[in-house]
């Protein structure tokens, strides 16, 4: 007589069931090979330094005040990861937008090269007069080849820091009577000053340090009991690049002594 085997029923089969001996498959993540999310990577100090530099130029171009530009770079600096990075340029333009690759930093600071400024416009002011009150030149604006600036009792401001040029050669005619006017120029611009004083003068203070390609800028003209004085200073961007690398340098200094 022959028995029958009971049917064991659905159930796992042998070969499906883990354990110890399972293959590697199965196995369970390795932590050592998990993907981080985009978010939490350490950013490095490259990193920081390009979101820095996309907020220099969007403070230049107008599209953050001081304040905003100050909080966010005291951020970028202090930034660990990537998530604390990407908030602070999400609402700027794009890197290599025809607005940022127009400023392109040049070896004297300024917003682009001098021959970006040089012969590209009209010129937007061609002279300026003043009585019993002053007038400004600044910011960015289009000097003629001749411009004459006329004061009587009053006072002028002429700022060529980040100004463009019709010309090359450019020749600028102060003349005051019983006041003066004040030319701000850039360390690196060829700046010669030739006028005359009666019961004035004309002065000149900084140092300079010419750089290749840059307009040639001749002040000339009268001074009677008043002056003309031109002054070598650095530009606002430059300015805000030292201010922005000594933070950074106390920053640094400061995690240092933290993980001391």
């Amino acid at each position: 007589m022959t028995s029958e085997r009971p049917d064991p029923g659905p159930g796992p089969s042998p070969s499906s069931s883990p354990g110890p001996g399972a293959g590697s498959g199965d196995a369970g993540p390795d932590p050592d090979t998990r993907a981080d999310s985009p978010a939490d990577v350490r950013a490095s100090d490259a990193e920081r330094e390009q979101v820095a530099e996309r907020l220099r130029e969007a403070v230049a171009e107008g599209r953050l005040d001081l304040e905003e530009f100050d909080e966010r770079l005291d951020a970028t600096y202090k930034a660990r990861t990537h998530g604390e990075l990407v908030p602070l340029v999400r609402d700027l333009p794009a890197p290599g937008t025809a607005t940022d690759v127009a400023l392109v930093p040049s070896s004297g600071g300024g917003v682009s090269t001098w021959s970006d400024r040089i012969g590209k416009e009209r010129a937007t002011s061609k002279g300026a007069f003043a009585f019993w009150g002053g007038f400004g030149r600044k910011g960015t604006w289009t000097v003629g080849r001749k411009f004459t600036a006329v004061v009587l009792q009053a006072g002028g401001e002429i700022d060529l820091r980040e100004a463009r040029f019709e010309d090359r050669d450019v020749v600028i005619r102060c003349f005051t009577v019983m006041g003066g006017v004040h030319v701000t120029v850039p360390p690196d611009m060829d700046v010669e000053v030739r006028g005359f004083g009666f019961m004035g003068g004309f002065g000149e203070v900084g140092d300079a340090e010419v750089s290749p390609g840059s307009p040639r800028v001749i002040i000339t003209g009268f001074a009677l009991m008043g002056g003309v004085g031109v002054e070598r200073k650095i530009r606002e961007s430059e300015k805000r690049r030292l201010k922005e690398e000594r933070k950074r340098q106390r920053l640094e200094k400061k995690d240092r002594k933290e993980l001391d």
